[in-house]
Parts: C-alpha cells; structure tokens; sequence
C-alpha cells in the first residue's frame, strides 16, 4: 500500500469515508437528518480541509470547532459519536493508505475529535 500523496488521493479517502460514516448507525443521523448534508458543496471544504493538514496548502477557509459546535446544539454529540467517527476514519485510512501522512491523518484526526469533544462536552454541561 502507498501513502497518500496527493489531493486526488485525498478525494478518494474522504470520499470513501463519508460513504461509510452516512450509512452508519450511530452516527449517520448527523449527516442525514441533523443537517441534512449537502455533499457536493461540503466535500470540496472537506479534500480543502485535508490537503491543508497533510500538505500544508492555504485552500481551506472556515472554523470547524463552530460548525460543530452548532452542529451540537442540534443534537447533542457524546463520546460514543466520536469513537466511532474516529474508527471508521482509521479504518478508511488503513485499508486504503499506509505511511507517513497515512498516520499523521489518523493523529490530526484523532487530535480533533478529542479537542472538538471537549468543547462539546463542556458546551453540553453550561
């Protein structure tokens, strides 16, 4: 397996992960119900997004703590919601990549499901 190496195979990560993330259980409602994700304008945000974490590119514009902290005073996140986002994009990041930015996706990943859980965390108890 290779690692991932460009935008078209950050595309295909992203891609593949919300294919799987939509049609999940616990966490689908977000994207389907909650939001009602409209993926052809958030998948673009989402591969500007990535490219900035694993290729420092300056593409990406917005504030994903406040989009989900919005997202959380629709329905409240718990940490059952996280750990399953994080395993299904490990999961998506193992089966299709391995290597150096393979691994620091899964650790930015992992850094800002735990910030973002904090935040949410704390927005839910005030």
């Amino acid at each position: 397996m290779e690692d991932i190496k460009s935008r078209e195979d950050i595309e295909f990560l992203i891609q593949t992960f919300y294919s799987k993330a939509l049609k999940d259980k616990t966490i689908g409602h977000f994207f389907n119900e909650v939001v009602s994700l409209d993926l052809e304008s958030h998948l673009p945000k989402m591969y500007d997004f990535w490219e900035m974490v694993l290729f420092d590119s300056s593409e990406y514009k917005g504030n994903p703590m406040k989009v989900h902290q919005d997202l959380n005073t629709k329905s409240a996140m718990n940490k059952t919601h996280f750990d399953v986002w994080i395993s299904l994009f490990n999961e998506t990041v193992d089966a299709n990549f391995s290597g150096v930015k393979a691994n620091h996706a899964k650790t930015r990943a992992l850094s800002m499901a735990t910030m973002i859980q904090i935040k949410t965390f704390n927005q839910n108890k005030g």
